[in-house]
């Protein structure tokens, strides 16, 4: 099939989040610009809020945008990763949240190639972007889903660095 490289992002800030998907471009503009989450009430416990509230709210926003889909009695979306309170949880295609015991995760058809280079740089001496950069450099040479531009941001808000003009496309 054809590759096409998108002007489009892969990742968006969405209030307190940060997400990142695989999938469907669909599913990550109504992430991205459809999306409201209401605040975690002080003392929620995190994954408690992701389980429920987030996911409520990303289910309603899918409803909204045509995007939930059905099989049966199953309702499914697409797979994405969502960086919250200084953590990342993955959400599967049947909503549920996981996260990784390491502080780190990928998805996407270059998932595998990224872990084990995250896996790798684990406990180095090298910058967070560094590792990201050859996790994604890992991604892109095992899967032919995998491209740049690659876009690396960070939780406070601020665009970390920016790698050979790549932009994320399946990690």
């Amino acid at each position: 099939g054809a590759i096409t490289v998108r002007a489009d992002p892969k990742i968006y800030r969405v209030g307190p989040f940060l997400i990142g998907f695989t999938t469907s471009f669909r599913m990550g503009q109504l992430l991205g610009h459809s999306l409201t989450v209401a605040p975690r009430p002080e003392g929620t416990d995190v994954f408690a809020f992701m389980c429920t509230t987030f996911i409520e709210a990303v289910r309603a926003c899918f409803t909204r945008g045509g995007f939930a889909r059905k099989d049966g009695e199953r309702e499914w979306a697409g797979t994405f990763l969502v960086g919250y309170m200084g953590r990342i949880f993955q959400i599967g295609d049947d909503y549920q949240v996981g996260e990784c015991a390491v502080n780190f995760d990928a998805c996407g058809s270059g998932e595998q190639a990224a872990l084990g280079s995250l896996h790798t740089t684990a406990g180095m001496p090298m910058r967070p972007d560094v590792r990201l950069e050859r996790a994604l450099a890992a991604a892109a040479e095992f899967s032919m889903g995998v491209r740049g531009p690659f876009r690396i941001e960070v939780l406070d808000g601020q665009i970390a660095q920016r790698s050979n003009e790549e932009e994320v496309s399946d990690v």
